[in-house]
C-alpha cells in the first residue's frame, strides 16, 4: 500500500478490525519511510453486477446511482439516512445473491419499490412516477390505488 504522504510502497499493519457495516476490513498502517499513518479498508473482490435496462443495453450497477434515485424520493420526508442506506444494501444484497449476476432493470425498480411501499407512502409515489413515466393523473391515481389496496389486504 502506497503511503499518501511520500508515496513509499512500504507500510506496517497497527492495527485491524471490523468496520462498522461488517463488510470490509479497516487497517491502520504507518509508512516505514516517513512515519506517516493511514487508513486503509480491505473489501471482498465481488463480480460485477450488470443492469439490463429497457432498450437492451447493459451498464454496471451503480450503488450511489441508486442511493441517488432512493433520496430523491425520499427528499423532505420523515426518513432517515440510515433508513435510505439500510434499503440501499438491503437491494444490493439481493443483487449479490442472483445466480447470474444480471438483473433487468425493471426488476430492480420493482425492487425499490417493494421496499419503498413499506418505508413511506409519498416517497414510493415520487418513485413510481419517475421509474413507471406517468403520463397522466390517471395514472398516479392507480398507483394510489393499488397503494391503498396493498395496505388493505
Amino acid at each position: 500500500m502506497r503511503c499518501p504522504s511520500c508515496n513509499h510502497s512500504e507500510s506496517k499493519v497497527i492495527d485491524s478490525r471490523p468496520s462498522d457495516d461488517g463488510g470490509s476490513i479497516r487497517r491502520r498502517r504507518e509508512c516505514l519511510a516517513c512515519g506517516h499513518r493511514f487508513t486503509t479498508y480491505e473489501r471482498l473482490g465481488e463480480n460485477p453486477i450488470i443492469v439490463i435496462k429497457a432498450d437492451g443495453s447493459s451498464e454496471a450497477f451503480d450503488r450511489a446511482k441508486l442511493m441517488r434515485g432512493i433520496l430523491t424520493a425520499c427528499a423532505k420526508r420523515p426518513v432517515t439516512p440510515e433508513n435510505i442506506e439500510a434499503l440501499t444494501a438491503a437491494i444490493e444484497t439481493d443483487l449479490r445473491s442472483l445466480p447470474r449476476g444480471e438483473v433487468r432493470s425493471k426488476d430492480l425498480g420493482d425492487m425499490v419499490l417493494a421496499r419503498l411501499a413499506d418505508l413511506d407512502d409519498v416517497a414510493y409515489i415520487r418513485f413510481a412516477s419517475v421509474y413507471k413515466d406517468f403520463q397522466s393523473i390517471a395514472e398516479f391515481s392507480d398507483a394510489l390505488n393499488e397503494l391503498s389496496d396493498e395496505r388493505e389486504a
